[in-house]
Parts: structure tokens; C-alpha cells; sequence
């Protein structure tokens, strides 16, 4: 029994060990730590993962951006850039029909977590982990993919400032904040996905609702056919966009 079914099953007995960790997961919620955190594990789409504070805590926003993929895109490679927790890598290894995932991200540590989740899952479809800041680990090599999905910082300082503790406490601030106007990694994802990809690939970016007027004239101006898609919630959060002809290239939206 995990410490989350531990909490879901309060009234059962347990051994001493599994007591302890209860306790202690329970001290820790009452300290305010995320609910993922003082538990070490949470779900993400099909997936049961290990979760701490060397990355985010999956959220359901981004199982939609796995959907969207997994409608989109087979076979071939695919490439999940700022992988955290490696929870968009792992499930599209799982559901996907690809020949493999490569999972990149800059943090060491969160890299690490990556790889245990790896071990954890064991999926059928290999998932490698590459450490280094944003396409710069699948650059110097001759592989192209079929799609490149990403669910990369995306505050401004002042947003990040404006969170509620149990996320600015708790998780890490270098996968939240993303230069002064929010767009900075979103931005060298644009201006260099395209080589990378296959001729007919995808990008698929998970993006902050307020900024998607931006994030589509951002696209269009280095080249990319843009959509918008709405979340679970009706909020615009996915930018799936195609290599276009250009800058100034035709967009659509749905």
C-alpha cells in the first residue's frame, strides 16, 4: 500500500513503516505541501508516478496536450522538450505507437526523477532522458521527429510573484518563469523546432491562456501554420502548430 492509498484508506490497519510515512505525509500537509508532494507519487493520465520537488506536479491541463498528440502523430520519433517528472514522455510512450521518446530537460535533478519514473513504468516503447536547455540536446544529431511536444515555463516574474503559496513554496520557480514577458522558452521553441522536425511533423505547446493571441502571431512570425485549442476547462492551452512557408506564414485557428 503507497502512502496515497494509505490517506485514501485511513480507517485500515497498517504496519509500522507504512504508519510512519502516513505520519509523515500528514505532518507535511499540515505545513501546506502540495497534496502530490507529501505523498511522493500522483496521476497522470493511465500513469502512477514518482513525484517531488525536483519537478512539477502533473497537471490535467496537460494530459489535453497528450491527447492531441496521441490524435495527431504515429510511429516515428518523438520528443518531449522540458520533460520535469517525464510525465508527458512516459504517457506517450505508453499509448503511442512511436518507435521512441526522447525526453529532454535542463535541471539535473529533475532529470534524475525523469529516469526513475522510466525504471518505475518500464514502458515497451524506449524513452531516453537528454539533459540540456530546450532543443540543444537534439540538435547535433541527424534525427527527425515526428513530433515535438512541449509543456515549457510560461510566467512572467510578476505571475509567478501572484501564485498561491502551495506553488510558489513548493515548486520549482526555473520551470515556471520564462523571461520577462513569459515567452522566452516558447520563443527558441519556434525559432528552431522546424529543422528538427519531419516534413509533415507537429509542435504541440502547452501555453498560458492570456497569452494566446500572442503565442499565434509568435508562431506565424517564425514560419509555423498555428492552431489554438481549448483545455478541459475552455480556456485556450494548446498551440499545435505545422513548418509553414516562412515568416508570415497562413494560420487558423479552431
Amino acid at each position: 500500500m503507497t502512502v496515497g492509498e494509505a490517506w485514501l484508506r485511513r480507517d485500515e490497519p497498517k504496519s509500522p513503516e507504512l504508519l510512519a510515512r502516513y505520519d509523515g505525509a500528514v505532518a507535511q500537509l499540515e505545513r501546506g505541501v502540495p497534496f502530490a508532494y507529501a505523498v511522493g507519487s500522483a496521476g497522470f493520465r493511465a500513469l502512477d508516478l514518482k513525484i517531488d520537488r525536483r519537478a512539477l506536479i502533473p497537471r490535467p491541463e496537460t494530459e489535453g496536450l497528450v491527447e492531441l498528440v496521441l490524435a495527431r502523430c504515429s510511429g516515428g520519433l518523438v520528443a518531449d522538450i522540458g520533460t520535469g517528472s517525464g510525465c508527458i514522455a512516459l504517457a506517450l510512450a505508453v499509448e503511442g505507437q512511436f518507435a521512441r521518446v526522447v525526453a529532454v530537460e535542463r535541471s539535473a535533478d529533475a532529470a534524475a526523477l525523469a529516469r526513475e519514473n522510466v525504471k518505475r513504468v518500464s514502458p515497451k516503447t524506449p524513452v531516453e532522458i537528454r539533459e540540456g536547455d530546450l532543443l540543444a540536446p537534439l540538435a547535433d544529431r541527424a534525427d527527425r521527429y515526428r513530433a515535438i511536444v512541449s509543456n515549457p515555463p510560461y510566467l512572467t516574474p510578476r505571475e509567478y510573484a501572484e501564485l498561491e503559496r502551495s506553488v510558489a513554496e513548493f515548486e520549482p520557480r526555473e520551470a515556471l518563469v520564462s523571461g520577462s514577458d513569459g515567452l522566452e522558452a516558447t520563443r527558441a521553441i519556434f525559432a528552431g523546432a522546424a529543422a528538427l522536425l519531419e516534413p509533415d511533423g507537429l509542435l504541440a505547446i502547452e501555453i498560458d491562456e492570456r497569452r494566446a493571441d500572442a503565442i499565434h502571431v509568435l508562431g506565424r512570425d517564425y514560419g509555423w501554420n498555428v492552431e489554438i485549442h481549448a483545455d478541459l476547462f475552455g480556456c485556450p492551452r494548446y498551440a499545435l502548430a505545422t513548418p509553414g512557408h516562412g515568416p508570415g506564414a497562413n494560420t487558423s485557428e479552431e
